[in-house]
Order: C-alpha cells, then sequence, then structure tokens
C-alpha cells in the first residue's frame, strides 16, 4: 500500500473515532470539513434526519472569484467568511464542528476561526 492510501485510510480511522462523540442535531447540526489538495468543502449536516443542510466549497463562483488558489489558507479564510454569512441567512447558527479527522491545523483552522468570526458559534 502506498503512503497516500495509508494516509487516507489512518484519516478515515480517526474520523470515524470523532463521529462517535460528534453528533448534529436538529438544534445544533454538525459542521464537517473535507480537505482535498486543490479545495475544501464544508457542508452542515442534521444527522438526526440523516439531510444535508446546506455546503459550500472553493469552487463557488462567490468564493472563486475572490481567490487565486483553492487549496491554500486564504481560500479558506474567504469559505469560512462567506459560508458564515450564507448560513446565517439559512438560519444556522450554532453548530459542533467535525474536522473529519485532520489537525485543526493549517488550512482547517482558518476556516474555523473565520467562521467563527462570521458569528457562527462552537
Amino acid at each position: 500500500m502506498d503512503n497516500t492510501k495509508l494516509k487516507e485510510l489512518k484519516r478515515g480511522y480517526r474520523h470515524a473515532r470523532t463521529r462517535k462523540k460528534v453528533v448534529g442535531t436538529t438544534e445544533q447540526p454538525r459542521l464537517c470539513v473535507h480537505r482535498s489538495l486543490k479545495n475544501l468543502f464544508a457542508q452542515v449536516v442534521d444527522d438526526s434526519t440523516g439531510k444535508v443542510l446546506f455546503g459550500m466549497s472553493t469552487m463557488n463562483k462567490e468564493v472563486r472569484s475572490k481567490i487565486k488558489n483553492g487549496g491554500n489558507i486564504d481560500a479558506a479564510s474567504v469559505l469560512g467568511e462567506s459560508f458564515a454569512v450564507e448560513a446565517k441567512k439559512k438560519g444556522i447558527k450554532k453548530v459542533c464542528f467535525d474536522r473529519g479527522g485532520y489537525l485543526y491545523h493549517g488550512r482547517v483552522k482558518a476556516f474555523a476561526e473565520s467562521v467563527r468570526k462570521g458569528g457562527m458559534e462552537f
């Protein structure tokens, strides 16, 4: 097994371990983050009904117009700010943060801090 597959497998184990504890409800849905090399994806999920309430990525038109590259810390910050604005429009204010097995560092940290700055609580 090559190194990239092994890293992703281990991340999956860490994410499963986290998902045992982090559960989104109707009152406080789960904000989950996925990172790829070129983009960052975030969505708000209500686990009690199994529905995705809202999702956004660095590939959205409004985010893409503000950034040059979708896979860096600046893009994560811009995504976080616009994500918080759009989520507030949908009535989502309080969430529990699911970092998806990634370290709370770099792009994930920049995204989380900008979402908090935008007014969401977690």
